[in-house]
This record gives C-alpha cells, sequence and structure tokens, in this order.
C-alpha cells in the first residue's frame, strides 16, 4: 500500500487520530493526532504488525470480515478513547484497514457542547412558545355594566365549543383581548394562539405570512422555504385581526383552507393537513361589503358561524369608572402611592363619549396622571379634548353662579337708586338687603 504526499498531508491535518494497516495488519501510516490521543510513538508501531504491537487490536478483524466496527471503546495505558473501524476495499479486494480515534475527553467535552446547544434550543422554543401565547384570561376582563357582563357570559360559553368566532365592534372595544381569552378557556389552550392584523400587511405579503412558501418561489424567497402562520398555529387558534381588509382574491384562498383544513404553501402543490380555530374580527359592517361585493359571501357565511358584537364604551357607562380606577391603580403600583380623582373629574370621564372606547380611556389615564398635583387628577388634569367637548356641550346652559351673580347685581343697584349712593345710603340698602355693610361693600367692587 503506497500512501502519496498529497494524502499524507491531508491526514496529517486531521484532528482526530487516523491509523492505516495495510492486507496484512501491518501498520503503514499513523497521523501526529493518534500519537497525541493514544501517546503511542510512530517508530514503536509503523511498519509493524498491528497484532503483535498492540495485542487485543480489532482492526485486523476488518480483514476478514470486511464489516465496520462503530464507536468501540478503548482503554490503554489508563487512557480512554473511542475507535470507528473500516475496511479499505479496491476493485471488491479488502487492500487494507482503518482506524479513526478521538479522545474520550474530547467526546465529554462535545458531549457538554451539545446539552449547552440543546438547552439553548430549549430556551428559544419556550420563548417562541412565550411570544405564541395568550397572555389574557376571562378573569382579566372588567365588566360591570349589565350589557357587558351579557357578552361575556356569552364568549365564556362559545369558548367551550370548537367553532369560528367573528367578533365586530368599533377600534378600541378589545376585540384581541377577548380572542385571547376565548382561546385560554377552550380545550386548545395548550397550543399556540397567533394573532395577525390583516390590514398590517399588503395582499402579497400577507399571503406568504399567512399559508408560507416553497424554497424558490419567488425572487427574494428564503432559500428553504418558510412555514406559514397557519401551520404555526397548528393545534391553536389563529386570531385574524381587521378580516375586512383581506384582498378580494386572497379571500377565496382562506375559504378553501377553512372548508378543507388544509394549507398550501406558495409555489407548491402538496396539501398540508391543519387542526386551527379560526376567530375573526372587523370594526367594519361586512353586511353591506357583502352586498358592495367588497367581501366574498360565502366566506362571511364560513367566519360568521358564531357572531360576537363587542359594544363601545359608551354604551357601557357602568364600566367606564371601575375601568378608571383600574388603569389608574396600575400606576399607583408603580408610584407605590394612592391616586384620587376628583368628583367634577369622574363626572367630565362619565359624560364623554369616548370614540376611541377603551384604548382611548386608558391613554387618557395615563396622561392625566403625568399632569396630577399631589397625587390628585382633577378636571384640569384630562386632555384637552375631553374638557373641550364637554364645555361645548354645556355652553348653552348658563351656569347658576352666573345667574346668581346678575340677580344680586340687579337687587343691590335697585337698592342703590332707593336709598341713595351716600354712606347712609349704603347703610340702609344693606338693611334693607339682609347683608352686612361690608358685605355691601365687597359685592359692589
Amino acid at each position: 500500500m503506497n500512501i502519496n504526499n498529497w494524502v499524507k498531508l491531508i491526514l496529517d491535518s486531521i484532528y482526530d487520530g487516523v491509523l492505516i494497516i495495510d492486507e496484512n495488519a501491518v501498520v503503514q501510516y499513523i497521523n501526529p493526532a493518534y500519537t497525541r490521543i493514544t501517546t503511542v510513538k510512530y517508530d514503536d508501531i509503523v511498519g509493524k504488525s498491528l497484532k503483535e504491537v498492540r495485542p487485543g487490536a480489532r482492526l485486523p478483524n476488518v480483514l476478514h470480515t470486511g464489516e465496520k466496527i462503530l464507536r468501540a471503546l478503548r482503554l490503554e495505558d489508563g487512557i480512554e478513547y473511542i475507535v470507528n473501524m473500516s475496511p479499505i476495499v479496491e476493485d471488491g479486494q479488502i487492500i487494507g484497514g482503518i482506524s479513526l480515534v478521538k479522545g474520550l475527553s474530547d467526546v465529554y467535552e462535545l458531549t457538554s457542547q451539545i446539552n449547552e446547544y440543546q438547552k439553548d434550543i430549549k430556551k428559544l422554543q419556550n420563548s417562541l412558545k412565550a411570544i405564541q401565547r395568550a397572555r389574557y384570561t376571562f378573569s382579566d376582563i372588567l365588566a360591570e355594566d349589565p350589557g357587558a357582563v351579557d357578552i361575556k357570559k356569552i364568549a365564556m360559553k362559545i369558548a367551550k365549543k370548537d367553532t369560528t368566532v367573528l367578533m365586530t365592534g368599533e377600534s378600541g372595544t378589545g376585540k384581541e383581548l377577548y380572542a385571547q381569552a376565548i382561546h385560554n378557556a377552550s380545550p386548545r389552550s395548550g397550543g399556540p394562539f397567533v394573532a395577525v392584523n390583516c390590514a398590517s400587511l399588503q395582499s402579497s405579503l400577507l399571503e406568504s405570512e399567512l399559508f408560507g412558501y416553497q424554497e424558490g418561489s419567488f425572487t427574494g424567497a428564503v432559500r428553504e422555504g418558510k412555514i406559514g402562520l397557519f401551520e404555526a398555529a397548528n393545534g391553536g387558534t389563529i386570531f385574524l385581526d381587521e378580516i375586512s381588509e383581506m384582498d378580494f382574491n386572497l379571500q377565496s384562498k382562506l375559504l378553501r383552507t377553512l372548508q378543507e383544513n388544509t394549507i398550501r404553501r406558495i409555489g407548491s402543490i402538496k396539501e398540508i393537513p391543519i387542526d386551527v380555530r379560526v376567530i375573526t374580527a372587523t370594526n367594519k359592517d361586512l353586511d353591506e361589503m357583502v352586498a358592495k361585493k367588497e367581501f366574498r359571501e360565502d366566506l362571511y357565511y364560513r367566519i360568521a358561524v358564531f357572531p360576537l358584537q363587542l359594544l363601545p364604551l359608551r354604551d357601557r357607562k357602568g364600566d367606564i369608572l371601575p375601568l378608571v380606577h383600574y388603569f389608574t391603580s396600575y400606576h399607583e403600583d408603580k408610584l407605590k402611592r394612592g391616586i384620587d380623582i376628583t368628583s367634577g373629574a369622574k363626572n367630565m370621564l362619565l359624560n364623554y363619549d369616548w370614540p376611541g372606547n377603551i384604548r382611548e380611556l386608558r391613554n387618557c389615564m395615563e396622561f392625566a396622571v403625568n399632569m396630577m398635583d399631589d397625587f390628585i387628577i382633577d378636571i384640569r388634569h384630562l386632555p384637552r379634548r375631553i374638557q373641550t367637548t364637554i364645555s361645548s356641550e354645556t355652553d348653552s346652559v348658563e351656569k347658576l353662579d352666573s345667574i346668581i351673580r346678575m340677580t344680586e347685581k340687579r337687587h343691590i343697584g335697585q337698592a342703590i337708586e332707593i336709598f341713595g349712593d351716600s354712606v347712609e345710603g349704603k347703610k340702609k340698602a344693606a338693611e334693607a338687603l339682609g347683608i352686612s355693610l361690608a358685605s355691601l361693600y365687597n359685592k359692589m367692587k
């Protein structure tokens, strides 16, 4: 057997130990790593019979059987190592054998690194699950107003059923909060919860996000392809917010997915089965959109198996003050101090229409907390738009104190005309009005 210089340079560079024997089991070569791992010297083994130099060596057996021996554990002179042995075959004839040797300390170190990698992978998996986990439950939904209480009861009931839900309501009424609560109260609570805002992505991008794509499907696609959000939500719930903004053509693909419980990645012909509950939401009137041919009628009936309409905050006045205290309690925990709200501020909050609903109320209270004096929220600490709206609504009603001032002014004027503007006349006028002279002077000012 002849090992040329080019092959020898390659073998000399390998980190693991290499030993080669010929068809007579005579050692033809060992690399520097072999001497490092086994502490055997080059001159003590090369050119000699392996059986004689290392009694019990198993590599010569490979010459006879032609079978590989893998992961053999060896212990010599207190040194442990692992050996993989293979025959060298040329034209169907065994012309030698080769051993690849790895020190057990290296194996231990590699095992340790693998364990660390597995821990990192586990952390990433847990992080991914946390990202896809629904945070809110029905206990997080505050409902004291009778109308809100009824809606919450209905949602809790439908959560147990594995059916499609369509939530409607103005922006800021808590549609995603309800979607998460429904998921967490359902048999799918242990699965992922994936939320998608259909209005935030262009049609082509939304399609690839929802259904994924195969390798090389389009320019800019990830080489190995990409899993879609429907696949990511398998076994759990997908929440399609602002479903009304989905492109009309994409709606047909979504309909097929809901009917067949399968998805097809972009650029693929393979149907992938999925098991996903779908919850949708919109702040638009889908009936009107269907009538205008802006939303597919067949998809509408498919997603509206169970409609759930959330009330705007102005129609659930009984929840305004409880929500106010809920939002201020968050700041109380941060400030380690109680926060009071004047009756005037409460009345103003109750009489405002809240076009932005709960989201607007939360932002309003954060604003007020930052503007308050001495941990007391008063009317002047509320956002200007709220003060202006309430003021404009009450401008047509004359204030009581204004009426009182005008009445006093008229009667004092009449008394002065009767009794005169002298000091003596003012004394008589004060007596007739039933007030002291000092009070008369103050009111005249």
